[in-house]
């Protein structure tokens, strides 16, 4: 990676990481466990032959957060991606609803709508995708100065080949942060600066994490539980799908 470019990602990602990570730190700080119950299949836990309330709170807790991690990290992805177009490439981000990105490169207009990982959105969010590039191209397209306009649905990771499928292009990967940096190794180059104090962070994620199991747990046997120590599960499903009173 140019040196120059080097260092001033290096500067993004760390004064933006530790907004990734208080956010992460945030979504357990004051989390309450009626609330993620609420969310969850209890049928599933008793399928699954759950009996402890441990096992139990640490299933919820361990699914909600890891849902949550990626959602975190896969919006600083993608300002990654439009910080990375806008000083390598000359990109800027777009103003156009339902686009991220748009560069200029061999005379063409490249309108980029970028997702974090490949597995992104249905059958349904992938024509709302399709209706929202035709929308941004025709728009553009009507000035007689304007260039070429290609759209492109851009995946920070994963391993797929790059497909023109007539209404947009679909890279990801490796191809794609060389398509917005130019350098083929940027999409390893990266990892350095995304540890960043990364242990310190941890650190207190998992003490966090660690208090809000045993809080968990806690609460748990005290609203779900029999005095024998069993797992209530009548109240449980009732809490959870019982009709409500208004």
């Amino acid at each position: 990676m140019n040196p120059k470019f080097q260092n001033k990602i290096a500067c993004f990602v760390n004064g933006n990481i530790d907004t990734f990570h208080k956010n992460r730190l945030n979504k357990i700080t004051g989390l309450k466990l009626t609330n993620i119950l609420k969310r969850k299949n209890p049928y599933l836990f008793r399928a699954k032959n759950v009996i402890t309330a441990t096992d139990l709170v640490s299933s919820i807790l361990d699914a909600y957060l890891s849902s949550s991690e990626e959602e975190l990290f896969g919006e600083f992805l993608e300002e990654l991606a439009i910080y990375v177009a806008e000083i390598t490439s000359g990109g800027h981000k777009s103003a156009a609803e339902g686009i991220d990105l748009e560069l200029t490169r061999d005379g063409v207009k490249y309108i980029v709508s970028i997702k974090s990982g490949p597995h992104w959105g249905n059958s349904g969010q992938y024509a709302n995708l399709r209706q929202t590039f035709a929308a941004a191209k025709r728009i553009l397209s009507q000035s007689k100065r304007m260039l070429p306009v290609q759209p492109v649905l851009g995946i920070c990771y994963g391993k797929f080949r790059t497909v023109d499928n007539g209404k947009y292009i679909k890279i990801g990967g490796q191809n794609f942060w060389e398509f917005i940096s130019s350098d083929p190794n940027f999409y390893i180059d990266i990892i350095e600066p995304l540890g960043y104090e990364a242990k310190k962070h941890n650190e207190n994620y998992l003490r966090e994490k660690a208090n809000t199991y045993n809080r968990f747990a806690k609460d748990f046997l005290n609203e779900f539980c029999l005095p024998d120590g069993q797992i209530d599960w009548p109240k449980l499903i009732k809490f959870n799908s019982g009709n409500r009173k208004s």
